[in-house]
C-alpha cells in the first residue's frame, strides 16, 4: 500500500526538516524519474557519510513546500536545485556547492567556479536535454530503501 501525504503533511514534514539547524542540513531537489538524476543522488550519498545532503524529488509536494518556503516557486525538472541556508542555487551552481561537502577528491571541481556560469549552464543545460536519451527514465519516482529513508523527504 502506498501513503499518500497531504499538502498540509508534506508542508509540515518540510518545515520540520528545514527547522533543523541550518548548518546540519542542505536539500537536494532532483528529478525523480531520470536515471541520471537518480544515479546522481546515489553518487552523493555514498560520498556524503556525513549525511549533510538530503533529498526530495521535485515532482514531490515536499520539494515545492521547500521551494516555497526558500522562497521560491517550483523548478523547471531539468534544473538540480540545491537549498542551502536558505539559498537556492540550479544548475551547474548546484552541482559545483554539492561537489565542495563531497568526501574525496570532489571539492577540487570548485576550480570550475572561475567559468562564467553561462557556458557552465550551457553545458549544464546540454546534458539536461539529452538525459533521457543517453540514461533513460523511470516510469515513477525514486522510492528510497528503508536504509536511506531517513536522507530523504
Amino acid at each position: 500500500m502506498v501513503a499518500v501525504m497531504s499538502e498540509t503533511q508534506a508542508e509540515i514534514q518540510a518545515e520540520a526538516s528545514l527547522s533543523e539547524a541550518p548548518e546540519r542540513h542542505a536539500f537536494v531537489l532532483f528529478d525523480g524519474v531520470c536515471n541520471l538524476c537518480n544515479g546522481s543522488v546515489n553518487f552523493i550519498i555514498d560520498r556524503d557519510p556525513d549525511g549533510y545532503f538530503r533529498f526530495a524529488s521535485l515532482q514531490s509536494e515536499e520539494a515545492e513546500a521547500i521551494l516555497r518556503r526558500a522562497g521560491a516557486t517550483g523548478a523547471p525538472l531539468e534544473s538540480i536545485v540545491l537549498v542551502e541556508r536558505d539559498r537556492i542555487y540550479r544548475r551547474s551552481d548546484a552541482v559545483l556547492r554539492i561537489a565542495r561537502r563531497l568526501k574525496g577528491a570532489w571539492p577540487a571541481l570548485a576550480v570550475f567556479s572561475v567559468v562564467p556560469r553561462p557556458i557552465r549552464d550551457w553545458i549544464y543545460d546540454w546534458i539536461a536535454r539529452n538525459r533521457y536519451r543517453w540514461f533513460g527514465k523511470r516510469d515513477s519516482c525514486r522510492i528510497p530503501t528503508p536504509e536511506l529513508r531517513s536522507r530523504f523527504l
